[in-house]
């Protein structure tokens, strides 16, 4: 039988291009699988195969377990201290095996072998099919349809693998039937059901990037990055890019010889107009470069919230927002920011109405005129803290200034900043106040260690009150009447408008 076993190997080794210790594996579990149903109880069982005799030994298997009273599964576990006695130096969670006859091959028992031997032969085809696509995962492969759907279409991407392309990964009003060529990006791989899916994608932003990486040799030479791509499949795209070496023209290169790149790119996705955005280090001109071909008049930064407001001529703002907001979309994912387009006459309203906001905070806080509040707010200066904290020197740039008055100035400055917070710590201690076992001096302490509302009173834990020189009891009961007037309060609230609501609806019907 170990030459038979032998030419069984090989003849499914090279048939199935699968390697000899897979189809070794196989049949060890196949003959397992023979040897157990040989028994009347689930024992556990191993073969081993000699891969150059083809002979094979079966062993039977126990977990040794520690444990005084009756083990769980006697029929494949062993006590620690009766495997103690044969071997001594054993211990729990090893394995003891003694052989067993080895089964012969009858009908039934060959009819077992080529059951498990199919199931593992297919496992092991699915995991080398898996295998190789993984080096492909990412990138564009060539393939054949080979049914289409309305839903989805299965495709044949070679070596008999199939890949799967649902239609919301399709370009739309694309139309392919069986045989045509089609190109796709592997996106992802789910080794589930009775085969790997490979799933494909035709709109995948990297679906472009990978394109222009075939169609523009310096992209894969890495002269040239791809920094930013964002699509609105079918219809339009735009691809940032910057170069490595100053001596190459990314976006040049990217185009090619009258259009001939892009053009390539642009009819593999079914006419998408594609817009190549030149990177900038500088926001403001990389800003202005995706945009085209809207021309910027004005751009204003706000790091805080990253967001930029774009100023466009009245004239230019339906072509910078696009069809639908197509344009300033696109240019908001390419770029990782949130814009905003505005008319210039719409921006210049809205800055006048804050330089005026912030004029009048000034008048009213510094005790100076218009007309100084006005140099303070056209030299950039917006709030109080900068005009308190910034460095004297920079104030001596504005004309007019002399360090006398810079020092009056911030002065001013401070006292307002110390009157502002002197009134917010008291608005804060009335509303803490509202508990009736916090009196003025605790509502002040809460206040000065940065519990000044009842949402955060109710926040904190026993424990955070007690360096406050009140008891534990006393704490528990101020957090738990905070939490009462705070959180209990909406939600009696929500179910008391829950329940006006439901009578209205009953009253209705």
């Amino acid at each position: 039988m170990g030459k038979e076993i032998i030419a069984i190997a090989e003849a499914l080794s090279n048939e199935r291009a699968i390697p000899k210790e897979k189809i070794f594996e196989a049949l060890e579990t196949a003959l397992a699988t023979a040897t157990k149903k040989k028994y009347t109880v689930d024992i556990d069982v191993r073969v081993e195969i000699d891969p150059k005799e083809g002979n094979y030994t079966t062993y039977r298997r126990w977990v040794v377990v520690d444990t005084d009273g009756p083990l769980p599964n006697p029929v494949q576990e062993i006590s620690l201290a009766a495997a103690r006695e044969e071997y001594p130096n054993i211990a729990e969670g090893d394995i003891i095996e003694d052989e067993i006859p080895s089964v012969t091959f009858d009908r039934i028992t060959i009819q077992t072998a080529k059951q498990v031997l199919s199931q593992k032969v297919k496992n092991a085809e699915r995991e080398q099919l898996i295998a190789e696509q993984r080096e492909r995962l990412g990138h564009v492969v060539n393939a054949t349809v080979k049914r289409p759907g309305r839903e989805f279409m299965i495709l044949d991407l070679g070596n008999g693998a199939d890949g799967l392309l649902r239609r919301d990964q399709m370009i739309p009003h694309e139309t392919f039937g069986r045989g045509d060529r089609i190109r796709v990006l592997l996106i992802d791989i789910k080794p589930e059901g009775k085969g790997p899916q490979l799933i494909c994608s035709r709109t995948a932003p990297e679906f472009l990037a990978e394109l222009f990486r075939i169609e523009v040799p310096e992209i894969g030479q890495d002269v040239i990055e791809i920094m930013g791509v964002s699509r609105d499949p079918g219809s339009r795209a735009k691809i940032s890019v910057r170069s490595k070496d100053k001596r190459v023209d990314p976006r040049g290169a990217c185009i090619g010889m009258r259009g001939a790149r892009v053009m390539a790119v642009s009819n593999e996705l079914g006419g998408e107009r594609i817009d190549v955005v030149l990177w900038d280090e500088n926001l403001a001109q990389y800003v202005t470069n995706a945009m085209e071909p809207a021309e910027v008049s004005r751009i204003v930064i706000n790091d805080e919230k990253h967001s930029i407001d774009l100023a466009v001529a009245d004239e230019n703002l339906a072509l910078a927002i696009g069809r639908n907001g197509q344009n300033v979309r696109l240019a908001s994912q390419v770029l990782g920011w949130n814009l905003q387009v505005k008319a210039e006459s719409e921006m210049d309203k809205e800055l006048a109405q804050e330089a005026a906001q912030i004029v009048k905070f000034f008048v009213e806080n510094l005790d100076i005129d218009e007309d100084f509040a006005q140099v303070l707010a056209d030299a950039g200066f917006h709030t109080l803290e900068e005009v308190a904290y910034v460095p004297a020197e920079e104030f001596l740039e504005i004309e007019g200034l002399d360090e006398e008055l810079v020092k009056a100035l911030q002065e001013n400055a401070k006292k307002a900043l110390a009157a502002h917070e002197d009134a917010l710590k008291k608005q804060g201690a009335e509303e803490l106040m509202k508990i009736q076992s916090i009196d003025t001096e605790l509502a002040m302490q809460l206040v000065a260690n940065g519990i000044k509302t009842l949402e955060d009173l109710a926040e904190q834990a026993t424990d955070d009150l007690l360096d406050l020189g009140i008891d534990e009891q006393r704490a528990s009961d101020i957090i738990m009447a905070a939490r009462n007037l705070t959180w209990f309060a909406q939600e009696d609230g929500a179910q008391d408008n829950a329940a006006a609501s439901a009578q209205d609806n009953a009253a209705q019907q």
